[in-house]
């Protein structure tokens, strides 16, 4: 008897034990992420403070009108329309052009999936909005608030989202501790982690774990991604690989810039230079000699990433030798003045959301931020035309991609001094770079449907929650 009372005795002490170990975990825990979240504040604001002259300086009036938004202004009218439509909301969260261009069969397959929802979407960059605005229409979005308590509350006391949804890898500790307050629960569709980003996140684990393990469900787009996400302090059962959703990137329809490209320009072919970034127009200038040499009949298109960067690169362009001409300007004057495109003649796209289309023009495909370190731009933009691509060396933010169409030998991979060669190559060989053009559309095709894989995944995970 006195046995087993010791032996119950025993069970009740140990449970005692139990529950109060796990009691001091939790109180340790949120101790943590209390302590990081406060040190994350006062960082996050000092540097706000010390670097807000630079930033306001060199935005437009345009942008200075977004970062009003971000600082916390909620336009009125987005809080109107939501009230309105008397739908829960689900917020979406797209940082710039990638990723509203990835997003953009997704925003249109979940409305049609759940059309008791409201999909509202925000952006952090003005050529993101500006893009969103034009896919998804105006009234459903808005600027992203910057990551600082008073903001962020701001935009969740006027929206009351049932769920937030980030796109690949936005996690911003204020934008997330909002939502487990207020038990809004995360997915992260997309996900990925760089080869960049990723020592940084395993060197700083402590500091990301507790806020990392409570994300609702991550949809990763490879199997890699999904490891990285468990090592960085990710829940494992809570991550499920669907694909890539640039793989199901289609363009919007023929661009302007497009239609009057192949207006203006007869019996030449394109060198379409996309998503251009510093030191390498300087490269392609240094190159274009060489190609007109052999193939005098070339018109080059650059395309810059960035929009800031479209004066500089146009002054660049005004120093060289070449005739050159802006894709804006054709904007400015009536049709009866526009000049027909000559060969060797080079077309400055200064225009946002037209690089997609113009892509199906193109004899090659030059995909920037490749040649320099600046970890390369998307692939699959050209791919999806069957156009031949060539990269640089630096494509680390694109490496799956990258590698899936290398094993199938649909892209060239040149470094700086083999650039001008590789390219003439291409042209010096139409049969083969027909064939490198088609099996990158045979890979881009091959890999579709991560939109539909994260619709059901979404769907699952809806259910789960009871809405």
């Amino acid at each position: 008897m006195g046995r087993k009372n010791l032996t119950v005795l025993d069970c009740i002490i140990v449970s005692l034990d139990t529950m109060k170990t796990n009691w001091v975990r939790r109180l340790a825990a949120e101790t943590r992420y209390t302590f990081i979240l406060l040190f994350y504040n006062l960082a996050f604001l000092l540097i706000l403070a010390i670097t807000s002259p630079l930033w306001l300086w060199r935005r437009s009036s345009s942008d200075k009108k977004g970062l009003s938004e971000r600082l916390g202004n909620v336009p009125h009218d987005l809080a109107i329309r939501r009230a309105e439509r008397n739908l829960p909301v689900v917020w979406l969260h797209a940082v710039s052009v990638g990723e509203v261009l990835a997003i953009s069969y997704l925003v249109s397959e979940f409305d049609w999936a759940f059309p008791g929802y409201r999909l509202l979407i925000s952006t952090t960059t003005e050529t993101g909005n500006a893009l969103a605005r034009e896919r998804f229409g105006s009234d459903r979005v808005f600027y992203c608030p910057i990551d600082v308590p008073w903001a962020v509350t701001a935009y969740f006391k006027a929206l009351n989202p049932r769920l937030l949804m980030l796109v690949e890898t936005e996690f911003w500790p204020n934008l997330l501790s909002e939502c487990f307050e207020r038990k809004i629960p995360v997915a992260v569709v997309n996900a990925r982690i760089s080869d960049r980003s990723y020592p940084r996140y395993r060197l700083f684990r402590f500091i990301w774990e507790p806020i990392l393990s409570q994300l609702s469900c991550l949809l990763a787009q490879s199997p890699e991604d999904a490891r990285r996400l468990k090592n960085i302090g990710c829940q494992p059962e809570r991550i499920q690989v669907t694909g890539n959703l640039k793989f199901d990137i289609r363009a919007a329809g023929e661009s302007n810039a497009t239609a009057l490209i192949k207006d203006l320009a007869r019996n030449v072919k394109f060198l379409v230079a996309g998503s251009t970034v510093e030191g390498e127009e300087a490269i392609l200038l240094e190159a274009w000699p060489q190609i007109l040499s052999i193939h005098p009949g070339q018109v080059m298109v650059i395309a810059p990433r960035h929009p800031e960067r479209f004066h500089f690169v146009a002054e660049r362009l005004e120093r060289s030798q070449f005739k050159w001409v802006r894709r804006s300007h054709w904007d400015l004057e009536p049709d009866v003045f526009h000049e027909p495109v000559r060969a060797g003649q080079i077309i400055l796209l200064d225009t946002i959301g037209e690089l997609a289309s113009l892509y199906a023009i193109a004899s090659v495909a030059f995909v920037g931020g490749s040649l320099v370190p600046a970890g390369g731009h998307n692939p699959l933009e050209p791919a999806q035309f069957g156009v031949p691509i060539v990269m640089g060396p630096y494509f680390q933010n694109f490496r799956s991609i990258v590698d899936d169409l290398r094993e199938h030998k649909a892209i060239c991979i040149a470094k700086h001094d083999e650039f001008a060669s590789a390219l003439i190559g291409l042209f010096n060989d139409p049969p083969e770079s027909a064939a490198m053009g088609k099996r990158a559309w045979e890979v881009f095709s091959r890999q579709a449907g991560a939109t539909g894989r994260t619709i059901k995944a979404l769907h699952g995970f809806l259910r789960e929650l009871g809405a």
